[in-house]
């Protein structure tokens, strides 16, 4: 009988259970959930939202390639622009990869002017320009001045007649001379660049030669 009572004495003791608990608990602490460690760049955090990477890379813009067709002198045939279908002759190619043509002016009307290469075609026939200066023409001579193009920003959508200055014209007045020179001295060749090039739906242009 007094063992019984005293296996339920121990059984029914809530402050030893407790204690031991306690002294357990001192004993071996809690261990807490470790935080993942974050690797930085050069001991930077890394920033609240994605910034743009800097490009080290450099745009290099590679010299425009000239056709070999088309040199100093060649007739060109314009396909595009408010020139279409004349013909020019080239007086020589500029550092922006455009060419200088010129109509005449005193035969077909075309002044001046700079062309792409990708929408000419380059004919067979071929004049002697190196008597024309051409020297003083740029692509700095072509470009326009800010007032004119902040003009054209605020000024609406309503088309404005073309002012030539008097340097142009005298410009103009100069290389025609030197040209007219030239275009003289071959047969037909006035004739032929104040022609007009054009298509009909029976021809086949893969199979002409200019």
């Amino acid at each position: 009988m007094t063992s019984l009572f005293m296996k339920m004495h121990v059984r029914l003791d809530p402050s030893k259970s407790r204690s031991s608990q306690r002294s357990q608990s001192k004993q071996q602490p809690q261990k807490l959930a470790s935080t993942p460690t974050v690797t930085t760049v050069d001991g930077k955090y890394y920033p609240a939202e994605d910034a743009p990477a800097k490009s080290t890379s450099k745009t290099v813009r590679n010299p425009t390639k000239i056709r070999a067709s088309i040199t100093p002198g060649t007739i060109l045939i314009l396909l595009a622009g408010r020139f279409r279908g004349k013909r020019v002759i080239c007086l020589k190619a500029l550092e922006s990869g455009l060419l200088l043509v010129s109509g005449p002016y005193q035969v077909n009307g075309v002044p001046l002017r700079r062309v792409s290469p990708s929408y000419v075609i380059a004919t067979s026939t071929k004049i002697d320009v190196s008597s024309v200066d051409v020297s003083a023409f740029d692509d700095k001579y072509f470009a326009r001045s800010e007032e004119s193009v902040k003009g054209e920003l605020f000024e609406g959508d309503a088309p404005k007649p073309a002012i030539v200055s008097e340097k142009r014209k005298e410009d103009q007045k100069a290389v025609d001379a030197a040209l007219m020179k030239v275009v003289g001295g071959v047969d037909l060749l006035e004739a032929y660049l104040k022609a007009k090039f054009s298509l009909t739906k029976n021809d086949k242009p893969h199979k002409m030669v200019f």
